[in-house]
């Protein structure tokens, strides 16, 4: 299985950082923009560098003068984190995990979360993870979710709506639901076995682990 990670440049700690790539077999890391940063204050070279730059410290960046670069238009149609995902798509990742990407900027991270509807129409794993959160869609098909440490899970509607929703070894079980845009019935469920189960017939879901 080839893992990529990206590391943009919202919240994350070098030590969760740290954590991720030890934990996982990483082949590639991306950094997005300002990512690079916080990459670099742990001394780990990523494979690519991708962004407009408008925000990195060039310093940093021309320490790099030897990684791939790929500098875009600070006038551009998409984020750097988008193009960093793209990037992760193009190299024919299996699994992409994305750290950074939560943050004060609440339009960025609305917008980190909808780029994730790009892995799935790739049939990619893609996560976005910080300390607290973990967050990755699904769709159609039966899915095994592990706690795994985390004391809540919220399924949110990405579609209008999302139909045949059956949950299994949570707190809150459904049988056959439909969960609606606009509504709030998903959110801050528990889950009570070490594996539970969510089948979904039709639409997609956000599905979120987190803790407080």
């Amino acid at each position: 299985m080839k893992n990529t990670l990206i590391v943009t440049g919202g919240k994350t700690s070098k030590e969760f950082i740290k954590k991720i790539i030890n934990n996982n077999k990483i082949d590639k890391i991306i950094a997005a923009d300002k990512g690079l940063e916080i990459l670099d204050q742990i001394k780990v070279s990523p494979d690519y560098i991708i962004g407009d730059f408008d925000s990195i410290n060039k310093n940093i960046l021309e320490k790099y003068e030897e990684t791939e670069i790929i500098k875009l238009n600070p006038e551009k149609d998409f984020t750097d984190t988008d193009m960093a995902l793209k990037l992760a798509i193009k190299l024919k990742s299996e699994e992409i995990y994305i750290l950074g990407a939560l943050g004060n900027r609440i339009d960025h991270v609305i917008s980190n979360i909808h780029i994730l509807k790009q892995s799935i129409d790739n049939n990619i794993k893609c996560k976005i993870l910080d300390e607290n959160n973990e967050i990755q869609l699904i769709h159609k098909g039966t899915y095994k979710v592990e706690k795994a440490g985390y004391k809540y899970i919220s399924l949110i509607p990405l579609t209008t709506k999302a139909e045949g929703i059956t949950l299994k070894g949570l707190k809150y079980p459904l049988n056959n639901a439909t969960l609606r845009i606009g509504e709030s019935l998903g959110i801050s469920n528990e889950i009570l076995e070490n594996v539970a189960m969510i089948k979904v017939e039709k639409g997609i879901l956000i599905m979120i682990k987190s803790n407080d």
